[in-house]
């Protein structure tokens, strides 16, 4: 059985020669390999310990477990699609939502095996019946709004839990952090959220040292004298040792607030897998659905141990196209690496020491970011917000689900934010359609963006406007 770990040596084992990739079956020499690993890992290192903190999770474990999740990806696409799972930063909002339900670890990591599982059958799905059966259910106009919603809804956790705690630090970092992303290039541009937070950490503890402690809410209650950056913790912390495992907890109230992520993991999936395809000159259309599965089931098996979800990671694909080096061979050393972090407790400690305010400025852009793609897709795929049957069921789902809109069935039911703003957009889209007159939907929409518009040798349509 081929599974994709076997690799022939490119050219001298150097560097690709002008014009050529190290493609996804070759290798450069082991050293060379294993330092392009470690550059994935601190590509993916600012993302994948972040996530997990917003969560509530133990960022040991979420190191630890995206290891053993892109050896499953590996493993199930058998080599042919180069790519590291990391944190799912599309679940920090329904974490905060279930949290604020009173929900605990377990309930958070219990919803999203949920999620997780119906991502395996998605996937399943799109394998047997191709990527029609995406593009029938979430055309764009669907996936965005939804995406868009997941993004926007995430401002009040910035707004009263993060940057109250220092807003001068949480401005500075994230000002640093904006000009990081525009203005620096490549590799470095592709790790700015991690330079962010080496900034933030920095001026906290600069600020410490000048002004002293600062008074501020953390964790709620009422306002107290704290140093911004305290890393006692850390130096009680352990070298070696296994992060903290626990079970997961299923109620329904958490499950209907995590599922519409599916959606946004679809999306992503389905892109990543294009533009890896674009990258390597590969067509792997028909491994999209190979593809949704391994992560569905890698994100299963970390939140079965309490870990996070896990998702494919648009930074290492920039790291690949910043080097030309496809090498699954790469991802192999990567995973090796992240195993390693996970059982180092000393590193957790450190990040779990991250202080509020840089938390502040660094989820300021990136829940901004997570927003706007769905924005993106629409450009992406031309969507026509002036045609009502788009603009309607976009705008509806958009407010209900992050102005926190409720619906209230019965007396310990009812659904509300992010799974109310969702149900809105697609049972909307899809009733409406029903309804709607035959100019308003003649026209025929792409799959998800412009890169997965021409599965099973499809054309793309000159117009998309419903």
């Amino acid at each position: 059985m081929n599974l994709g770990v076997r690799w022939t040596l490119h050219g001298d084992g150097r560097t690709p020669a002008p014009g050529a990739v190290v493609r996804p079956d070759e290798r450069l020499t082991w050293p060379r390999t294993f330092g392009l690993g470690a550059q994935h890992v601190v590509a993916m290192f600012g993302a994948s310990f972040v996530a997990p903190v917003l969560m509530g999770l133990d960022p040991n474990l979420a190191i630890m477990m995206s290891g053993v999740a892109t050896v499953i990806f590996l493993l199930a696409t058998r080599g042919k699609v180069p790519s590291y799972l990391g944190c799912s930063l599309s679940f920090v909002g329904v974490a905060a939502v279930i949290r604020a339900q009173g929900g605990s670890s377990a309930t958070v990591t219990g919803a999203v095996l949920v999620v997780g599982a119906a991502l395996f059958l998605v996937g399943l799905a799109v394998r047997k019946f191709g990527a029609r059966i995406i593009h029938a259910a979430m055309p764009p106009v669907v996936t965005g709004a939804v995406v868009m919603l997941i993004g926007f809804n995430l401002a009040p956790v910035t707004a009263s839990t993060y940057w109250p705690q220092d807003q001068w630090v949480a401005l500075l970092t994230m000002l640093f952090t904006g000009l990081a992303v525009v203005c620096l290039r490549g590799f470095w541009a592709r790790i700015a959220i991690f330079l962010g937070l080496i900034f933030g950490y920095a001026i906290s503890w600069g600020f410490d040292r000048v002004f002293g402690k600062i008074n501020s809410v953390v964790g709620g209650g009422a306002p107290t004298d704290h140093w911004r950056l305290d890393l006692s913790a850390v130096g009680k912390a352990d070298w070696i040792g296994l992060p903290s495992f626990h079970g997961p907890s299923f109620e329904w109230s958490a499950i209907l607030v995590a599922l519409p992520v599916v959606i946004a993991l679809i999306a992503e999936n389905a892109g990543h897998v294009k533009a890896v395809g674009e990258m390597t000159g590969d067509n792997l259309d028909d491994k999209l659905g190979t593809a949704i599965s391994a992560d569905g089931a890698a994100s299963m098996l970390s939140t079965a141990v309490g870990g996070p979800p896990n998702t494919t990671y648009a930074e290492n694909i920039g790291v690949m196209a910043a080097t030309r080096v496809y090498s699954t061979a790469a991802y192999w050393a990567a995973a090796l690496f992240a195993l390693l972090f996970g059982l180092c407790p000393k590193v957790g400690a450190i990040v779990a020491a991250i202080p509020g305010g840089v938390l502040g400025g660094i989820t300021v852009i990136l829940y901004g970011m997570i927003g706007l793609l769905g924005a993106q897709i629409w450009i992406n795929s031309r969507v026509d917000l002036r045609n009502p049957l788009n603009l309607v069921p976009a705008a509806a789902g958009i407010i209900i689900g992050t102005g926190g809109v409720s619906l209230k069935f019965t007396d310990t039911f009812e659904l509300s934010g992010i799974a109310l703003g969702t149900l809105v957009v697609i049972t909307g889209y899809h009733v409406l359609r029903a309804f709607a007159p035959a100019y308003m939907k003649e026209s025929r929409e792409p799959l998800l963006d412009e890169g997965t518009s021409r599965y099973e040798g499809e054309s793309p349509a000159p117009d998309r406007t419903s």
